[in-house]
């Protein structure tokens, strides 16, 4: 699919006989809008705070101040520390965050349901005052500055701010709310301050809580906490007057493997009645059965879209986007874009595909249910971001759309005068270059973090460690014919979600030669099955507002009452695919050219380079698919591969969802009890490797203005070794937690280097690596690799302190029911620990571990397994300095 972010998503409420059912709202008197949605889902509850203010209400010259203030919250409120609020979402389990829009300013955390009142301490501290001093600041301004370089070296983002420049200049829409390193570098905190001052007030802020809660004793504890904030004089909302769009085409660089065109419009924003007809277009025009999607089976386009950009209340933006091979001449496929999109203005669009698309967008509202942080969102965006009552305003209206709704809008804004035109270039990158090292790193060890005090409300309930409460356990059955099933039923909404793994390993099954067959085969799924083509399976799917794929990873997202119809069409697909040679005479050539591409990129590069470094040089993981290879394979060789590796014995599915267990092994095995294995089973598993030793790449990368940098090291364990549990609890000591853990505390809260730190450790059945990422300037590349190694080190020779393990245990314990708060997250969860052969009650089990574990356990874990002189460090983009 396109690697292009879309950065607003059509928001759905559940169906109900009355809008409000499930549903507690109140204004305070100082003017707070309060909205708490009921869901049961999980002992889960997500808080989110909407503030009315984001990079519209910026200062002229300042696009960024909204988002700084964001940052800022973080780093000290009323009676608040930096390192109080971190540590206390740490042990309430970690998910927390924010994110500034172009109107909205959003704060939102994710907690255990007990922990309610705890979540609304710290967001209402922050409503009374955000400290905003110049010293926090001056530490927080580098890594918002590493946030910015960040997102400027995403190709795609780069497209999104230069065509907003564009289509929207003179207004604030032509400024992303991210901001710039000058705006930042010009900032100060006393500025910061009267940001603040003038737009978080309680009368100008919306509190969204969604969960397994008590309404009336949220709301009581809402009232308590917020009703003594006065209220402030709100300034004027900035003025849109927008100007008509100038027409005009750009290129950019990119390091994407494949070229991507667009075509872009300016449509009606979220304030329009029309507003709702755009969103049934935009469905319209992205379906397979559409003329646009066509152009992938011709054999012109990798992939194509046509999506939302950006939505603004008084504009959006829509996009059609092709994917082309990296060296392809884009303008034939542009021109046939345009092509299609007046086409469609001028003769109007499918009458089916209409009302397919408005059944997929309330089948849809159902499916966004089963998320409680996903509700959270939807709710606040729904009545934040585009002033309606409740997200069920935007499925009624779309439920209201006409065709000749649909009809009108495509006629008037999917025209030239109306659109820009943008090509992302793959930009080649130079090859991988050796070094000896960057010098060696300091030897020293780090003082331990000083604990921190938490004050007397939050101590009296984080520091007794709980076990987390066990969830009712799945049915887990092996078919006849191998297939492994495991259902948990959920009756949040009446839908039902199947995800699918075959256990496979192309590296060890495809034939010599012949590297690449199973990308080939993957693209090949979507072309229909043996008794349906390609389109009459997508009509089939269509009428029951179905999501569905294929291949070794397959997924259908279905209503209840059309369960058995997705399961035989999953089951067809799955089981039948018609693999048409027209088809592979498409997809063969395309891939060989995407492949080509990809070679030349420097995300491939640096993923080679890493590969080469960790692993011997007969690994089968060394293997690589190259355009000789791709263009080598026949028909024949896809049917062998698919007839070998796509079998039930080797399968797990998961049912998860408003069904029994008792229907979904009948209606499993009505489908899918048919399906056999001819041939032995084949080897999927890895061999074991030896530790690796040191090296330093640099992978050249022009677009990039930061350093990406990957640190890792393979370790001789595996995921059932006793010390994997010792290790992550280990890594939640220095990861995880944010200001409260030793890496970001060292990296980003003191020295400002990066914005994200990522330490994690990947064991599958036979093999284990240990990484650290992050992403820097050039000259903060060896500080920053200094104190990372400084921290391990010091993991290894001294233990831990007594209230870090206390916060690691409390982090990883209360992460566990957090979860379960997104039926496709506890889905995504049984599938993998099903196929990499651990017990579907691992994460009790895990509990029971962390609960009982010892410093010691930690120290002598890491100096066992953790060799800090043997990283292999790869960085991409500007050379270290």
């Amino acid at each position: 699919m396109l690697l292009i972010a879309v950065a607003t998503a059509f928001l759905f409420a559940q169906q109900k006989p009355a809008a409000d059912a499930g549903v507690t709202r109140a204004t305070l008197d100082n003017g707070m809008r309060v909205v708490i949605v009921r869901d049961p889902l999980a002992p889960v509850v997500t808080v989110e705070e909407n503030y009315l203010a984001g990079g519209n209400e910026t200062p002229a010259g300042f696009p960024g101040m909204a988002h700084a203030q964001e940052h800022m919250a973080f780093r000290g409120c009323t009676n608040l520390s930096g390192d109080q609020i971190s540590a206390i979402y740490a042990q309430l389990g970690g998910f927390n965050n924010a994110d500034t829009q172009q109107n909205i300013t959003q704060f939102f955390a994710t907690v255990p349901a007990a922990d309610l009142d705890m979540a609304l301490r710290l967001d209402a501290d922050c409503m009374r005052n955000i400290i905003d001093s110049q010293a926090e600041w001056a530490q927080e301004k580098g890594a918002i500055e590493q946030e910015v370089a960040r997102d400027l070296s995403n190709p795609t983002y780069k497209f999104i701010t230069r065509l907003n420049e564009d289509m929207f200049s003179g207004t604030p829409y032509s400024h992303d709310a991210l901001g710039t390193k000058e705006s930042f570098d010009a900032t100060t905190g006393e500025m910061l301050k009267d940001f603040y001052t003038k737009w978080y007030a309680p009368n100008n802020a919306i509190l969204v809580i969604a969960g397994d809660v008590n309404p009336q004793a949220a709301l009581a504890k809402v009232k308590e906490l917020y009703a003594s904030i006065p209220k402030k004089s709100l300034p004027a909302h900035p003025a849109i007057n927008l100007q008509a769009v100038k027409p005009e085409s750009f290129t950019l660089d990119s390091n994407l493997p494949y070229f991507l065109a667009f075509l872009s419009y300016r449509m009606p924003g979220s304030d329009s009645p029309d507003f709702a007809a755009v969103q049934i277009l935009g469905d319209v025009l992205t379906s397979q059965r559409g003329n646009l999607y066509a152009l992938v089976p011709q054999g012109k386009a990798l992939d194509t879209e046509f999506g939302v950009a950006e939505v603004f209340p008084k504009a959006s933006v829509a996009y059609s986007a092709a994917a082309l091979p990296a060296e392809a001449n884009a303008q034939p496929v542009i021109d046939e874009m345009r092509k299609i999109m007046a086409d469609y203005a001028a003769n109007g669009v499918p009458a089916d595909l209409v009302e397919a698309a408005k059944r997929r967008e309330i089948a849809s509202a159902e499916f966004r249910q089963n998320s409680i942080s996903g509700l959270a969102n939807a709710w606040s965006d729904a009545l934040a971001a585009e002033g309606r009552n409740s997200p069920d305003d935007d499925v009624d209206a779309m439920r209201k759309v006409t065709l000749a709704d649909v009809n009108r809008v495509a006629k008037q804004y999917l025209v030239d005068q109306n659109s820009i035109t943008a090509q992302l270039k793959p930009l080649p990158t130079g090859a991988a270059v050796a070094s000896s090292g960057f010098g060696g790193a300091e030897q020293t060890t780090a003082a331990p973090t000083k604990p921190v005090e938490l004050p007397d409300w939050a101590k009296s309930r984080l520091v007794a460690l709980e076990m987390p409460p066990a969830s009712a356990a799945p049915t887990d059955v092996t078919l006849p014919n191998g297939l492994r099933l495991i259902v948990k039923t959920l009756k949040a909404t009446p839908t039902i979600t199947v995800i699918g793994d075959v256990r496979t390993d192309p590296q060890l099954e495809t034939a010599a030669g012949k590297d690449g067959v199973d990308d080939v085969l993957g693209d090949m799924f979507s072309y229909g099955t043996k008794t349906l083509d390609r389109l009459a399976f997508q009509k089939a799917l269509d009428d029951i507002a179905a999501q569905e794929s294929a291949g070794v990873h397959f997924q259908l997202s279905v209503l209840k009452q059309d369960f058995s119809r997705g399961m035989e069409l999953l089951a067809d697909n799955e089981i039948n695919p018609a693999l048409p040679n027209e088809a592979f005479q498409a997809i063969k050539p395309q891939t060989a050219q995407f492949v080509a591409g990809r070679m030349r990129s420097p995300g491939y590069r640096a993923g080679r380079a890493l590969s080469m470094a960790l692993f011997p040089p007969n690994d089968p993981t060394q293997r690589e698919v190259t355009p000789q290879t791709i263009s080598s394979l026949t028909l024949d060789d896809v049917k062998q591969y698919y007839a070998k590796t796509v079998r039930p014995d080797l399968t797990s599915i998961v049912v998860i969802g408003d069904v029994t267990p008792e229907e979904a092994r009948s209606t499993v095995e009505k489908y899918f009890g048919s399906w056999k294995a001819d041939a032995p089973k084949p080897d999927v598993d890895l061999p074991q490797v030896p530790p690796n030793k040191p090296s330093v790449v640099n992978v050249p990368d022009p677009s990039q203005l930061q350093v990406s940098v990957d640190m890792s090291e393979t370790i001789p364990i595996n995921r059932f070794d006793p010390d994997y549990y010792p290790l992550q609890l280990g890594n939640h000591v220095l990861g995880g937690g944010f200001y409260a853990t030793r890496l970001y505390h060292d990296l980003r809260q003191v020295n400002g280097y990066v914005y994200n730190v990522d330490v994690r450790l990947n064991a599958q059945k036979t093999r284990a690596i240990y990484t650290v990422t992050y992403g820097c300037d050039p000259q903060n590349v060896l500080k920053a690799r200094d104190l990372i190694l400084r921290d391990l080190m010091d993991v290894q020779k001294e233990n831990v302190t007594e209230a870090e393990l206390q916060q690691a245990k409390a982090l990883l314990l209360r992460q566990l029911p957090l979860a379960e708060s997104s039926e496709d997250g506890v889905a995504e969860a049984m599938l993998a620990r099903a196929q990499v052969g651990l017990g579907l009650d691992e994460p009790q089990k895990g509990a029971k571990q962390y609960f009982g574990m010892t410093a010691d356990q930690i120290r002598l874990a890491f100096a066992k397994w953790i060799r800090p002189d043997d990283f292999v460090l790869i960085s991409r983009g500007p050379a270290p300095k």
